[in-house]
């Protein structure tokens, strides 16, 4: 009997370790400890465009001074909706993915279409504070270095068609916000006008308990847009 209960945890504790190897990770997330947050607020751990959280993203997090007011983005998408829709952006920074410190966007060497995932886009977009760490990161991974002002226009040349494919994911999302906060959240009437705000009343106020992750930004889609 007592082998056959060894036996049975060597089988259970296999199958843990190979469901662990396949489980898929957010290879753009750092630990929360590990996280530069740059702005301030009761919002600030959110992106102020899109709400993501920043440290779920915080390999492709750029930041920028918004018409003098330090805001800090999830993607060089955001950071461009900033530059269309906000004004004077200036002081323009992005994650050094070798330190994971902010360094000046002119100091950094982008990998632009490696096998790594992209935010808010479909092209990833890693920097790097030297060309060469950038040139064995595109080794490994694929993708063609580049300096900012290139990706730059990139960016913007496909900024309408990336959000359009955006604006119905947050759509579908948004649903799903729905049907989690008619199940689990206390019913508010308070109005948002973007979903950072409405992410950081919901959790300063236990409005759906201890809701995180993509339940939490699905919740934050429906409230902005109900």
């Amino acid at each position: 009997m007592k082998l056959l209960k060894l036996l049975v945890f060597a089988i259970f504790a296999i199958s843990s370790l190979q469901a662990q190897m396949h489980m898929p990770k957010n290879y753009r997330a750092v630990p929360f400890a590990k996280a530069q947050i740059l702005q301030s607020g009761k919002a600030k751990m959110f992106c102020p465009k899109c709400g993501m959280t920043l440290p779920m993203f915080y390999r492709t997090n750029h930041a920028a001074k918004v018409n003098g007011k330090m805001q800090q983005f999830c993607s060089m998408h955001c950071l461009v909706e900033a530059m269309n829709k906000d004004g004077n952006v200036t002081d323009i920074q992005v994650v050094d993915n070798s330190t994971l410190k902010f360094i000046p966007v002119s100091k950094a060497y982008y990998v632009v279409g490696s096998s790594k995932p992209g935010t808010m886009s479909k092209v990833s977009k890693y920097a790097f504070g030297t060309k060469e760490a950038a040139q064995k990161f595109a080794k490994e991974y694929g993708g063609k270095v580049m300096k900012f002002d290139d990706v730059l226009a990139m960016v913007k040349d496909s900024f309408k068609k990336e959000s359009s494919m955006i604006a119905k994911k947050q759509k579908m999302m948004a649903k799903k916000g729905e049907m989690i906060y008619n199940k689990k959240c206390q019913k508010i009437d308070k109005k948002f006008t973007n979903v950072a705000d409405a992410k950081a009343y919901i959790k300063a106020n236990k409005v759906c308990g201890d809701i995180k992750g993509k339940p939490l930004q699905a919740v934050g889609l429906y409230l902005i847009n109900r």
